[in-house]
């Protein structure tokens, strides 16, 4: 049987990025059951050579041609052109192609467009509306993603998938492995050699992530608590430009003998797993956030969160029904952002003393209480976000598409153009 040959566009699916984590959970999980192949924009990195890229285990199966950016339209024509894919897929925000929604009708008349879509909040972005109805199928990442989607495009076939993250890796390791990790890395100790209340937060370092108001609100924290018996790993670029100097806060905060702890290096899933197991709790504040995959993981870990009711992060912390595997923080007051690309969108904002209590609820929390909120919330993982619902849900939508909308000599649904020539 003739595999389905999928032409996806995002960031590099071998990179750490959340959009990358998941296009990569997509592309092998699919590969696994013999029915595809990939072809791919190995976007949104640098690269050393722009020599395309195989795996040892899928060769031909699965090749990443790494591009600049996320390519650009002629790129895009030549793959087409010379791998004759089935369907296109792509992921992130529609503002960082506006150039392949202005070819759409040329792509479109050869293959279906997938698009899986990561949007953060409300107003519904209606400047969004023809990007959207550019696609065969848009694909949502949460509740709040898929009603966007539907109050701007209602007519726009659409589709909820969940992120993922990989349980197998993401679980709960034996307390063994936890205390030879902190001795290891001489992690969180009081000066008494008791261990330190940890709480963990695994983002980009960026103005949206709140990660300078964490880093200040903590120190008042710490205050309240006593500045030896908590501290705060941090797992991000310190000085991104697109975020705040941590490590100038450190200083002016007075945090810096072990109250906050900057984890710079970049690690492999499982030490990533090895951090949520130990902390005590994982944080994100972000002030909107489509889903929130550092959360997720951690639940995976069996390790409650604090997140801001927020996107899909108000999804994680509870079921809805009762039931919390953290705390969830509701936002005290919104504020409209915008740029030339978004001309408006909400950022969630909470306050200081609701964080603060946060904090507070979940360390003074009796620790038997908490580990049954993190087995609960790793329960919740497994109901809703599994690896193998996820693939499974790739695999009937992308088969679905490719039998119903055809490609090339096979195309219904759509006008016939004719594909720029290239010189």
């Amino acid at each position: 049987m003739k595999k389905i040959k999928v032409f996806v566009l995002a960031d590099n699916p071998l990179a750490p990025s959340g959009v990358a984590t998941q296009t990569r959970y997509m592309i092998e999980g699919l590969l696994q059951t013999g029915k595809y192949q990939f072809v791919c924009f190995g976007g949104a990195i640098r690269h050393p050579n722009y020599d395309p890229i195989k795996t040892d285990q899928y060769g031909d199966d699965w090749v990443i041609y790494p591009v600049d950016g996320y390519g650009n339209q002629e790129q895009v024509r030549t793959l087409l052109q010379q791998q004759k894919p089935d369907i296109m897929w792509i992921m992130t925000d529609p503002r960082f192609w506006p150039w392949l929604w202005e070819i759409e009708n040329e792509v479109r008349s050869v293959v279906p467009l997938v698009y899986y879509h990561v949007w953060d909040n409300h107003p519904a972005p209606k400047f969004n509306k023809v990007f959207y109805e550019s696609n065969d199928l848009i694909a949502t990442i949460s509740k709040l993603t898929d009603d966007i989607v539907r109050e701007v495009s209602p007519d726009v076939d659409r589709l909820r998938i969940p992120h993922t993250t990989n349980t197998n890796i993401m679980k709960k390791l034996s307390d063994d492995d936890i205390k030879e990790f902190r001795r290891n890395n001489k992690l969180a100790y009081k000066k008494n050699g008791e261990e330190k209340f940890i709480f963990f937060w695994n983002n980009r370092n960026a103005r949206r992530k709140q990660s300078g108001t964490l880093a200040w609100w903590f120190s008042e924290f710490l205050d309240r608590v006593g500045r030896d018996n908590a501290c705060l790993i941090m797992h991000t670029e310190p000085k991104d430009p697109n975020g705040q100097d941590l490590e100038a806060i450190m200083v002016e905060r007075n945090m810096t003998d072990g109250e906050l702890l900057l984890s710079v290096a970049k690690v492999s899933i499982p030490e990533l797993a090895l951090l949520y197991n130990v902390a005590d709790c994982t944080v994100n504040i972000a002030d909107a956030e489509g889903f929130g995959l550092g959360t997720l993981e951690s639940l995976a870990c069996e390790t409650p969160i604090i997140v801001t009711m927020t996107g899909g992060l108000q999804e994680q912390v509870t079921d809805g029904e009762g039931n919390w595997f953290g705390v969830g923080i509701e936002p005290s007051s919104k504020a409209v952002i915008g740029s030339q690309d978004v001309p408006y969108i909400y950022e969630d904002r909470i306050n200081k003393e609701d964080f603060l209590d946060a904090l507070e609820k979940i360390y003074n929390m009796p620790k038997e209480e908490r580990e049954e909120m993190g087995r609960q919330g790793r329960k919740h993982v497994l109901d809703n976000y599994g690896l193998n619902q996820y693939i499974r849900m790739w695999d009937e939508t992308l088969t679905k598409v490719h039998e119903e909308q055809g490609s090339w000599s096979t195309r219904v649904h759509t006008k016939s153009w004719e594909m720029k020539e290239i010189a």
